[in-house]
């Protein structure tokens, strides 16, 4: 057992605190920002209000063809509306966007360099929270609230990676480091671990969680890679929508994603071909060695070869496809 195998079991059993200096910040705001980003999203931004009840939901930001630019967690803010997304990916993602202010009152910044980020995910996540925070209002999962600590206001929402309950709290930088020794006190006080990026991505595989980068990019549409629950189907129009709408009525998309299990005990590459009856079918996105499932990753494969059980090969190597998540976690109360 490694220390990262440690980890990953302390985080399902309890709570682990992560610094996530590779998650950023898009802010969008002004007079006309709702309407204008219920246009770009596919989930309905114009139902959200403030408060620690209704203020947040996962959506997509797609092209016109319905592929994945970005996943993003929309935030409800004093300032306007936050797009919590991959640092890597926020520049990007502002300039994509900013051609589409014509003539709104829309105001983009990347902030990702303003706050710090700190996550705390498992079953004892709030208890974690309520240490270093005090009592904190009853946030709902894709909610936020605002929040003091060690003489900085933060933003707190309730989202995570790991599929355990999960906290994200955002800290504008010049108070990060006391934010930071408070947290390491709660962790400390409730026998909770500090954890690596490699452990949280353990776990993001463990729970099926697609990652931009890794499963989603500009070749993926949403239902291959599962994430209708970032789909209002009901809202107005939207980038990508008519694609979406047609792959909903239709019934079915031609890839899937899924998880796998390696035979051998061996870790494929991501990229790596999948096979089946001797022609490919798809490929491999991410793995991970799981203290809790062994050999373990995720990839697409082609409709009728995604059926958990389905032996494929990949280079000689025998993988079996596998029902998702690989590990169940302790239910999120509301």
């Amino acid at each position: 057992m490694t220390e990262s195998d440690d980890a990953v079991l302390a985080v399902r059993r309890g709570a682990g605190l992560f610094e996530l200096a590779d998650r950023g910040v898009l802010a969008v705001c002004g007079s006309d920002a709702r309407r204008w980003l219920s246009g770009m999203v596919t989930n309905d931004v114009a139902r959200l209000e403030p408060g620690p009840e209704r203020s947040g939901c996962p959506a997509l930001v797609l092209t016109n063809r319905g592929h994945v630019i970005a996943d993003v967690e929309v935030l409800l803010v004093s300032e306007g509306f936050w797009l919590e997304t991959s640092r890597a990916a926020a520049a990007d993602l502002a300039a994509r966007l900013s051609r589409f202010v014509i003539a709104d009152d829309v105001r983009l910044a990347d902030r990702s360099d303003d706050l710090a980020r700190f996550g705390i995910e498992g079953p004892a996540a709030r208890r974690v929270v309520e240490e270093a925070l005090g009592e904190i209002p009853r946030v709902v999962p894709h909610a936020c609230a605002v929040a003091r600590v060690a003489d900085a206001s933060v933003v707190v929402a309730r989202f995570g990676w790991s599929g355990e309950d999960a906290y994200q709290i955002f800290v504008p930088r010049d108070g990060a480091a006391r934010v930071r020794e408070v947290l390491l006190s709660a962790v400390a006080a409730a026998g909770a671990h500090v954890c690596t990026p490699e452990v949280l991505e353990v776990l993001r595989i463990e729970a099926g969680r697609p990652r931009l980068g890794a499963e989603l990019s500009e070749d993926v549409l949403p239902p291959e890679a599962r994430l209708e629950g970032a789909i209002s189907y009901t809202k107005g129009c939207y980038t990508g929508q008519e694609i979406v709408a047609r792959l909903r009525s239709r019934g079915h998309v031609n890839h899937l994603l899924v998880g796998l299990r390696f035979d051998d005990g061996g870790l494929l590459t991501p990229g790596s071909t999948l096979r089946g009856g001797g022609k490919p079918i798809g490929e491999v996105t991410s793995v991970a060695r799981s203290p809790h499932a062994g050999a373990i990753g995720l990839g697409f494969v082609r409709v009728g070869h995604d059926a958990p059980g389905t032996e494929l090969d990949a280079d000689g190597a025998v993988v079996r496809v596998a029902e998702l998540p690989f590990v169940t976690p302790q239910a999120v109360r509301p």
